[in-house]
């Protein structure tokens, strides 16, 4: 049995990925702050939504997927119904597993996950990291939670922050760029509709291309950066306005804002 404690955005993501994936609705429960939410949540995925210290009481793996912020609440709630050995996956930006250990008392299981939304299309990418007293076993039961919803990448916890900023938050960073070209193209003419396809199918081909060839994305743009043609005009332009420069800050920006949730 797996409850999903704190079903929201992403927390909805990964109970509707594990239900594609074939796992029952019957060995899955859930849990909302509002009866609102609970009410949908039954409706749309057929599960049973409970209070969060039934839900620990009940399941054996537990997924806390609430807010960085409501997550000592959450801990304190439920600490004196989750025993020694029962897993306990964390999936909130920032919260550390010596975090959730401490609250929890000793010998319970952390696992810390990251993971990003195209875990709605089954294309999340999910980074994991071991507790203290998380085995090799818990970290394979994390990874075949994960794996029907996309790639699975063990990291060392120290470097969850930086996984926050780059794939946690990386869908933005497509959306950001997807909006700023299709802008482009109604600038030089084109219907937002037409500008909007090109720009999503390039980037649904390159970023395939990139997962399946093999190579360096300096030579995959370099086959098409002719001398003296359009895309070097291009990519001059977004050197001399420091568009690398501006990513590599941003995603610091990001890693240090998790941080920072991690602290409280």
């Amino acid at each position: 049995m797996i409850a999903i404690l704190g079903t929201g955005k992403m927390g909805e993501a990964l109970l509707s990925g594990l239900l594609r994936a074939g796992v029952e609705p019957g060995e899955i429960i859930a849990t909302a702050r509002r009866e609102e939410r609970a009410a949908a949540l039954r409706e749309r995925h057929g599960v049973r939504v409970v209070p969060n210290s039934e839900a620990a009481k009940i399941a054996d793996t537990l997924i806390l997927a609430v807010k960085p912020q409501d997550m000592g609440a959450l801990l304190n709630e439920i600490a004196s119904h989750v025993p020694a050995g029962k897993l306990v996956i964390t999936v909130a930006a920032g919260i550390t597993t010596s975090f959730v250990e401490a609250r929890l008392g000793d010998e319970v299981p952390v696992v810390r996950v990251m993971s990003n939304t195209p875990v709605l299309v089954d294309e999340a990418m999910s980074v994991i990291s071991a507790g203290a007293h998380a085995s090799e076993i818990h970290l394979e039961q994390t990874e075949n939670l994960l794996r029907p919803v996309g790639k699975v990448l063990r990291i060392p916890e120290s470097q969850q922050d930086a996984a926050t900023a780059l794939s946690g938050s990386g869908p933005a960073y497509f959306f950001y760029l997807v909006e700023a070209m299709v802008d482009a193209g109604i600038l030089l003419g084109m219907p937002r509709a037409a500008a909007l396809d090109m720009v999503t199918q390039s980037i649904v081909g390159a970023a395939i291309m990139l997962r399946d060839s093999g190579e360096h994305p300096v030579i995959l743009r370099e086959a098409v950066t002719s001398p003296g043609g359009t895309t070097i005009s291009a990519i001059a332009e977004l050197e001399r306005h420091s568009v690398r420069a501006a990513f590599l800050a941003a995603i610091e920006a990001a890693r240090d804002r998790s941080r920072q949730l991690a602290s409280g």
